[in-house]
Protein backbone atom coordinates (compact mmCIF):
# COMPACT_ATOMS: atom_id res chain seq x y z
CA UNK A 1 0.00 0.00 0.00
CA UNK A 2 1.46 3.55 -1.01
CA UNK A 3 1.85 6.02 1.78
CA UNK A 4 -0.07 8.69 1.77
CA UNK A 5 1.84 12.38 0.43
CA UNK A 6 0.39 15.43 2.08
CA UNK A 7 2.23 18.44 1.08
CA UNK A 8 3.67 20.84 3.99
CA UNK A 9 1.72 24.04 4.77
CA UNK A 10 4.77 25.86 2.69
CA UNK A 11 4.25 23.83 -0.18
CA UNK A 12 0.52 24.74 -0.55
CA UNK A 13 0.19 27.20 -3.47
CA UNK A 14 -2.58 29.39 -4.31
CA UNK A 15 -2.43 27.84 -7.92
CA UNK A 16 -2.57 24.50 -6.77
CA UNK A 17 -6.10 25.43 -4.34
CA UNK A 18 -7.77 27.10 -7.46
CA UNK A 19 -6.60 24.17 -9.93
CA UNK A 20 -8.10 21.72 -7.52
CA UNK A 21 -11.68 23.29 -6.85
CA UNK A 22 -11.55 23.96 -10.75
CA UNK A 23 -13.88 21.00 -10.87
CA UNK A 24 -17.26 21.34 -9.35
CA UNK A 25 -17.20 18.08 -8.32
CA UNK A 26 -14.13 18.46 -6.09
CA UNK A 27 -15.57 21.65 -4.89
CA UNK A 28 -18.64 20.11 -3.48
CA UNK A 29 -16.68 17.46 -1.87
CA UNK A 30 -14.61 19.89 -0.23
CA UNK A 31 -17.41 22.41 0.48
CA UNK A 32 -18.93 19.95 2.46
CA UNK A 33 -15.73 18.35 4.30
CA UNK A 34 -15.05 21.75 5.19
CA UNK A 35 -18.55 22.98 6.29
CA UNK A 36 -18.95 19.59 8.37
CA UNK A 37 -16.06 19.86 11.18
CA UNK A 38 -15.47 16.09 10.98
CA UNK A 39 -13.89 13.18 9.09
CA UNK A 40 -16.00 12.02 5.84
CA UNK A 41 -15.08 8.71 4.60
CA UNK A 42 -14.81 8.86 0.78
CA UNK A 43 -18.31 6.49 0.33
CA UNK A 44 -20.21 9.72 1.50
CA UNK A 45 -19.94 10.94 -1.80
CA UNK A 46 -21.13 8.41 -4.36
CA UNK A 47 -23.69 11.17 -5.14
CA UNK A 48 -22.71 14.72 -5.64
CA UNK A 49 -24.97 16.96 -6.74
CA UNK A 50 -27.28 14.15 -7.38
CA UNK A 51 -25.23 12.74 -10.03
CA UNK A 52 -23.71 9.13 -9.13
CA UNK A 53 -19.62 9.29 -8.92
CA UNK A 54 -17.57 5.97 -9.49
CA UNK A 55 -15.63 5.12 -7.09
CA UNK A 56 -12.59 5.42 -9.06
CA UNK A 57 -13.09 8.74 -10.49
CA UNK A 58 -13.92 9.84 -6.36
CA UNK A 59 -10.97 8.48 -5.65
CA UNK A 60 -9.06 10.48 -8.40
CA UNK A 61 -10.80 13.73 -7.09
CA UNK A 62 -9.41 12.70 -3.12
CA UNK A 63 -5.91 12.33 -4.52
CA UNK A 64 -6.09 16.35 -6.10
CA UNK A 65 -7.68 17.47 -2.97
CA UNK A 66 -5.02 15.73 -0.88
CA UNK A 67 -2.23 16.49 -2.77
CA UNK A 68 -2.93 20.03 -3.11
CA UNK A 69 -2.95 20.70 0.51
CA UNK A 70 -6.87 20.99 0.90
CA UNK A 71 -7.24 17.63 3.00
CA UNK A 72 -5.74 15.43 5.05
CA UNK A 73 -7.19 11.50 4.44
CA UNK A 74 -6.09 8.80 6.93
CA UNK A 75 -6.53 5.00 6.53
CA UNK A 76 -8.91 3.49 9.11
CA UNK A 77 -9.20 -0.22 8.22
CA UNK A 78 -10.33 -0.23 4.64
CA UNK A 79 -11.73 3.56 4.41
CA UNK A 80 -10.22 6.98 4.00
CA UNK A 81 -11.31 9.29 6.20
CA UNK A 82 -10.99 12.90 5.42
CA UNK A 83 -10.82 16.65 7.23
CA UNK A 84 -10.13 19.72 5.95
CA UNK A 85 -7.15 21.51 6.05
CA UNK A 86 -8.64 24.57 6.62
CA UNK A 87 -7.31 26.32 9.85
CA UNK A 88 -3.46 25.26 8.32
CA UNK A 89 -4.43 27.25 5.26
CA UNK A 90 -5.61 30.10 6.62
CA UNK A 91 -2.79 31.00 8.35
CA UNK A 92 -1.04 30.43 5.01
CA UNK A 93 -3.51 32.42 2.85
CA UNK A 94 -5.91 34.62 5.14
CA UNK A 95 -9.84 34.32 3.95
CA UNK A 96 -8.69 33.30 0.81
CA UNK A 97 -10.55 29.22 1.60
CA UNK A 98 -13.87 31.64 2.97
CA UNK A 99 -13.78 33.46 -0.34
CA UNK A 100 -13.64 30.74 -2.22
CA UNK A 101 -15.99 28.43 -0.13
CA UNK A 102 -19.05 32.01 -0.03
CA UNK A 103 -18.63 31.88 -3.81
CA UNK A 104 -19.00 28.23 -3.93
CA UNK A 105 -22.63 28.55 -1.86
CA UNK A 106 -23.59 31.86 -3.73
CA UNK A 107 -23.19 29.66 -6.81
CA UNK A 108 -24.91 26.81 -5.44
CA UNK A 109 -27.94 28.56 -4.50
CA UNK A 110 -28.29 30.40 -7.85
CA UNK A 111 -28.25 27.55 -10.06
CA UNK A 112 -30.36 25.75 -7.62
CA UNK A 113 -33.17 28.49 -7.86
CA UNK A 114 -32.28 28.38 -11.68
CA UNK A 115 -33.34 24.83 -11.95
CA UNK A 116 -36.36 24.81 -9.48
CA UNK A 117 -37.99 27.61 -11.76
CA UNK A 118 -37.17 26.49 -15.16
CA UNK A 119 -39.39 24.68 -17.02
CA UNK A 120 -38.76 22.26 -20.18
CA UNK A 121 -38.24 23.93 -23.42
CA UNK A 122 -39.56 22.97 -26.32
CA UNK A 123 -38.59 23.39 -29.92
CA UNK A 124 -39.55 22.60 -33.16
CA UNK A 125 -39.12 19.71 -35.18
CA UNK A 126 -37.97 19.45 -38.72
CA UNK A 127 -41.56 19.41 -39.76
CA UNK A 128 -43.20 21.72 -38.20
CA UNK A 129 -44.34 20.45 -34.80
CA UNK A 130 -43.48 20.75 -31.12
CA UNK A 131 -41.16 18.78 -29.44
CA UNK A 132 -40.18 18.59 -26.01
CA UNK A 133 -36.75 18.84 -24.76
CA UNK A 134 -34.62 15.61 -24.84
CA UNK A 135 -31.99 14.65 -22.29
Amino acid sequence: MKPLVHPSVQDITVEGILHALSDPVRAAIFAAIASSGCAHSCSNFLKVRKRSIPKSTLSQHFKALREAGLIRAERRGVEMHNTSRCTEINQRFPRLLQAILDAHLAQQQETEARSSTSKPRRRRSSVGGIQGRKG
